[in-house]
């Protein structure tokens, strides 16, 4: 499994979030090393608070499967997920979480709060992170140095 691989189609996803305007955020969710779902922010775009770019990903995986349930699947983002994109990320049971870049104002997958390993909520995903790190802060601080 090559993580950079799958991180740099995150990227690529954010990239398309930037060229709309959007804080460039980006998502894929593979299974079995193919990716099924893709997705990046379109907030301001679609006028809604939940397009968020794991959101959007992970409901296309679902289509995909023909399944609420990605037990078997990973998602690379190129942030850390908000309180609701982790949420999200434990009720479809994904298997694995692999992060470019922590967000300490509001990642819920370790910086902070970490939702995805509170052994009450019973689903504990796998979490990886500083995949491709330096790329994924750096195309974020671009971003907003641009909009200042």
């Amino acid at each position: 499994m090559n993580h950079d691989f799958f991180m740099n189609e995150a990227l690529k996803e954010a990239e398309k979030a930037a060229w709309q305007g959007e804080v460039p955020v980006g998502a894929v969710v593979t299974l079995n090393d193919v990716v099924i779902g893709r997705g990046y922010n379109q907030t301001e775009t679609l006028h809604d608070v939940s397009a968020h770019a794991e959101i959007i990903a992970i409901r296309e995986a679902e289509r995909e499967l023909d399944n609420w349930r990605l037990e078997m699947c990973s998602i690379y983002v190129t942030l850390e997920p908000c309180p609701m994109c982790a949420g999200a990320i434990l009720l479809s049971r994904l298997e694995k979480i692999v992060i470019g870049t922590q967000n300490p104002r509001m990642g819920f997958c370790g910086s902070l709060y970490n939702i995805v390993e509170d052994k009450r909520l019973g689903h504990m995903p796998e979490v990886i992170t500083g995949i491709m790190e330096d790329e994924c802060r750096s195309y974020l601080k671009n971003f907003f140095k641009k909009k200042r």
